[in-house]
């Protein structure tokens, strides 16, 4: 694998360290504003906002940059918002900060597949894919609990500073290992990026990112929570579960794309959707017993990101077929559909929490799992349909 990929993997750890710290930091930071457990849960949602807004209008918009420029001018981008939320005075500011850093994360996954995938061989897309991805399950393993244990210490702020900090090692290692030569996609036309918009094959499989992987955050996003509240950890106990939850994580990406280049985009994610189904609702009996809890939440992080690589790498593939000269857009699209799953996730599982309590996320959010198991499996025989009639 080229050293470009480590690159994108060092950003890609920066930039998950920051998505996903605030999961670890919603107890604290509900506590020093003031506010309601939704209400910082809320910071979840924003973020993905960004990256919705971003994925898809930016990457158009940046099409004719050069890869290496604008994979530096995100970082800036992405530093800058992190520094405004170590300063931020009140909730409002914080909430523009998770907005800016949200647009940034946006466009940098969004061009980060594709440039991942044209730097080797076709047949290993998904593990490229995998291994950029990489860096957001390597933060889960270390820049979440080590965030949130300084959170827990020192303040929520500081987290955030260290996070700037990771941004700028960022940018330095895309400035060195990241070619200037990578070619860059001409800008779609305002056709092609409509038939993105509207392609019903590629609306199917945006609809199965947004259930797949944000059903899983309707719990997610209140773990800490729960593992406090209903299991009886201890805030430094919860640091080391989201230690051993990003280790799984890590197991399972890797694991999915490994699966997703073996057998196939659609079986792989048939298999993960069908085991997080189950695990979501194991996890509505186990939430509240404490060991059994936490075995839970281990083997269920194997499965929650185990679904990336093969959902990148199938929406790569269908627009190289239906929108090859969008591709770019496709995928920045596709971000947006992970990043629209966890805003849905997180205000589903705040309005829960609010009106029947933390016990009942894990079922609902396997309920909206189910709905992608069924979606997927409808993609895969359109898939066989169209082989049939091309053949």
């Amino acid at each position: 694998m080229p050293l470009a990929l480590l690159a994108l993997t060092i950003s890609a750890y920066a930039i998950g360290t920051t998505e996903f710290v605030i999961v670890g930091l919603v107890p604290v930071i509900a506590n020093q504003l003031s506010i309601t457990l939704p209400s910082a849960g809320l910071l979840v949602s924003i973020y993905a906002l960004g990256v919705a807004i971003g994925a898809p209008v930016l990457t158009a918009l940046t099409g004719r940059f050069p890869r290496k420029q604008l994979l530096m001018a995100l970082m800036a981008l992405f530093t800058a918002g992190n520094l405004l939320a170590w300063q931020a005075p009140d909730y409002s500011t914080l909430v523009i900060a998770r907005l800016l850093t949200g647009l940034a994360h946006g466009v940098f996954f969004s061009i980060g597949s594709t440039i991942a995938t044209s730097l080797v061989p076709k047949e290993k897309a998904a593990s490229a894919i995998a291994i950029m991805f990489g860096g957001l399950t390597v933060a889960l393993v270390t820049g979440v609990p080590l965030g949130t244990f300084i959170g827990q210490h020192v303040g929520w702020r500081e987290t955030f500073l260290a996070v700037s900090v990771l941004g700028v090692i960022a940018l330095m290692a895309t400035l060195i290992l990241v070619p200037s030569n990578i070619p860059g996609r001409a800008s779609a036309s305002l056709r092609d990026q409509l038939n993105v918009l509207t392609h019903p094959r590629l609306l199917l499989i945006y609809a199965i990112t947004a259930l797949g992987y944000g059903g899983v955050f309707t719990a997610f996003t209140f773990l800490a929570p729960m593992m406090q509240d209903l299991a009886g950890f201890s805030p430094t106990a919860v640091s080391w579960i989201l230690l051993g939850y990003g280790v799984s994580v890590a197991i399972g990406n890797i694991w999915g794309g490994k699966l997703a280049d073996k057998h196939g985009a659609v079986p792989a994610l048939k298999l993960i959707f069908a085991a997080l189904v189950v695990l979501l609702m194991i996890f509505q009996f186990t939430a509240s017993i404490q060991y059994a809890a936490l075995a839970t939440v281990l083997v269920m992080g194997i499965f929650a990101f185990g679904n990336v690589p093969g959902l990148q790498v199938y929406v790569v593939q269908k627009a190289e077929r239906y929108t090859p000269n969008a591709v770019d857009v496709a995928s920045g699209l596709n971000i947006a559909a992970f990043n629209i799953g966890i805003a849905l996730g997180s205000v589903i599982g705040g309005l829960t929490v609010e009106h029947v309590g933390l016990t009942q996320t894990p079922w609902i959010g396997a309920i909206i799992v189910l709905v992608a198991l069924v979606l997927i499996g409808l993609s895969g025989r359109l898939d066989k349909t169209a082989q049939v009639r091309a053949g």
